[in-house]
């Protein structure tokens, strides 16, 4: 563990003690914290928000904005959303089923004629939970530097093959949502964007939230960056059009983000039943529920629902997480592409309330021995960059090349294993998933293996313990 690692867990330790003891709201620990994971992580600027039953608590920017012009970060600094934006998508196809313009299990070919007629058992529904099995855009089929037209996203999306059956699995697509935002423009008559300013930001209050526009004067915009070899670069350059798409081209504050909490937690713009289908479980065409609803991760913790969605855009991450039975929310935006915005947030929970910590795993029986071998041979082929994407077909698209690459460098480092610990064996949706601790000599890793019922992997995941 580097010192980094001691300094983060230490601030987090004392913060739990301190609010064991009886302190509501503990900033000086918070602060604490949220700095020993900026250094830990390298990240420039993040900027924190806690909410407790509609009282701001904390909304606060820490480091830089801009490293060049060593601009620090506020609360009204602006950020932009990545996939965070998909949750004002979901708002704004609801506030049009309400209207009778859409409806939730049309066949998307209702509103996108052109598109093929095996897509016909997609409907709505399914693009909003990631269930449609369209393949998502980022695997390589769209150029970033190219200012595409809705027709033309429409017509690559028609040319992907299709991952699955409608409603038989989850499978994370961007492209889904790309498709929303045309369909909403078909359906309203409105570019997307220019209905949720009119419909979602003005209403409530989101006076800088909008869509990512690089030809604008946007006040208090916050720069990109990303990591490269260990340095700080700027952002990639994305093409101007591309970047105005409904799966989280948006630009937001931490003022604007707080201003949407209130109308999360009040329930206000749509009607009851359409905040209620946003925030269920889906349910498979097995019957097995799956923890998604409209752009939002659904579970519990701590005996409450618990509903999240982080984003990454071209070096921003964020992070919105309600706890809605002690309504706690908590918000992060950082701007750079490696950060991990839900540490930040689970940390900062914690110290709101220690029962948001998750619990520990601790060993389970290993009866599934062909797993563990499964496994041990998975590991050896990222060590020696020899995984194979035909092997990946339910993982999250993007994880060729970069994230392969990435578990090629760290497990190179670290030689072979030594003992594997089986933590944990569930059931997700459909799919058996498994935790391991898997220590070597100088590290322990937390690794997850995901199994869909035909056998392929759904999930490969690393994290250090």
């Amino acid at each position: 563990m580097s010192r980094f690692h001691v300094t983060a867990a230490l601030s987090l330790a004392a913060c739990l003690a301190a609010t064991a003891a009886g302190q509501e709201f503990n900033q000086a620990a918070v602060d604490a914290f949220v700095r020993g994971e900026m250094t830990r992580q390298q990240v420039p600027g993040v900027s924190v928000a806690v909410v407790k039953a509609g009282q701001v608590l904390l909304a606060k920017g820490y480091g830089l904005a801009n490293i060049e012009h060593q601009v620090p970060v506020t609360p009204a600094t602006i950020f932009q959303s990545g996939s965070v934006g998909k949750q004002f998508t979901a708002a704004l196809v609801l506030l049009l089923v309400e209207e009778g313009k859409i409806r939730l299990d049309d066949s998307i070919r209702t509103y996108l004629p052109n598109a093929p007629a095996v897509w016909a058992p997609i409907t709505i529904r399914h693009l909003l939970t990631h269930s449609s099995g369209i393949p998502d855009y980022t695997a390589g089929t769209v150029d970033y530097r190219r200012d595409y037209t809705e027709d033309e996203l429409a017509m690559l999306a028609y040319g992907l093959t299709l991952e699955f059956p409608a409603g038989a699995r989850y499978n994370y697509s961007n492209t889904g949502y790309v498709l929303l935002g045309i369909v909403i423009h078909k359906a309203s008559g409105s570019f997307y964007g220019d209905l949720l300013r009119e419909r979602i930001f003005e209403p409530a209050g989101m006076t800088t939230a909008r869509v990512i526009s690089e030809a604008d004067i946007v006040p208090n915009r916050a720069a990109g960056y990303r990591l490269v070899d260990g340095t700080v670069k700027n952002q990639a350059w994305v093409a101007p059009r591309l970047n105005t798409t409904a799966d989280g081209s948006l630009y937001l504050s931490l003022s604007d983000f707080i201003a949407w909490d209130q109308v999360l937690r009040t329930r206000s713009l749509l009607a009851p039943q359409s905040w209620a289908q946003i925030f269920e479980p889906m349910k498979l065409s097995s019957g097995n529920p799956y923890p998604y609803g409209f752009g939002w991760q659904v579970d519990t913790i701590a005996g409450q629902t618990r509903v999240r969605h982080g984003g990454s855009w071209q070096g921003f991450k964020a992070h919105i997480v309600r706890y809605t039975g002690d309504d706690v929310t908590v918000l992060v935006l950082a701007n750079l592409a490696q950060a991990d915005p839900e540490r930040f947030a689970d940390g900062v929970a914690a110290i709101v309330n220690p029962a948001f910590v998750e619990p520990d795993l601790t060993p389970v029986p290993d009866r599934e021995p062909a797993v563990t071998a499964r496994l041990t041979v998975l590991l050896e082929a990222a060590r020696e960059g020899r995984l194979a994407p035909d092997d990946f077909a339910y993982v999250r698209a993007g994880f060729f090349p970069s994230a392969a690459k990435a578990y090629q460098e760290r497990l190179s480092a670290l030689g072979a294993p030594a003992r594997f610990v089986l933590m944990e064996r569930r059931v997700l949706g459909d799919d058996r998933v498994y935790a391991y601790d898997v220590e070597y000599e100088k590290a322990t890793l937390r690794v997850r293996l995901g199994l869909a019922p035909d056998g392929q992997i759904s999930l490969f995941t690393l994290r250090p313990r």
